[in-house]
């Protein structure tokens, strides 16, 4: 590429009404929650996501009802796919047990749930600490306190 080449390359490169470059999508893992009853299901589901562009890789967990896929995809656009072979699906809603306070409180424990999971839900509850306020006075008179008044 001569002078007048990277010239133009560079006037093109600053100019306003050059290439628009696209935004390369990272590589991403969407995990979903597919209801899946058969081979027949999981096979449906398999090759709709697969036929998705961008995507790597499907790995479906029929147990779990858990459909992984790998690529440089979008989650919702994935799981509009998912939801157009007729199945019900949800991006997966579940955390493993170990990284919620409070795994076995009412919200977050779900019964449906795998082994070792509890649904994932946003901590936006403060908790409140309560602190017993100790009068100074009636330690000072103390049978426990060996420093106390002799007076009693």
């Amino acid at each position: 590429m001569g002078v007048t080449g990277t010239l133009e390359y560079l006037s093109d490169l600053m100019s306003s009404t050059g290439h628009k470059y696209k935004k390369k999508k990272q590589l991403q893992t969407v995990e979903l929650k597919v209801r899946m009853d058969c081979d027949g299901c999981e096979l449906k589901v398999k090759k709709a996501l697969s036929s998705l562009s961008g995507v790597k890789s499907v790995n479906i967990n029929r147990k779990q009802q858990k459909v992984t896929v790998t690529g440089y995809v979008e989650a919702n656009k994935v799981l509009k796919k998912a939801k157009s072979t007729g199945k019900k699906a949800e991006i997966w809603p579940y955390v493993p047990y170990n990284l919620v306070a409070h795994p076995y409180a009412a919200p977050s424990y779900d019964k449906k749930a795998p082994p070792g999971y509890v649904r994932n839900i946003e901590n936006n509850v403060t908790t409140a600490i309560v602190t017993r306020y100790e009068d100074p006075y009636t330690s000072l008179f103390s049978d426990e306190n060996p420093n106390a008044c002799s007076i009693m």
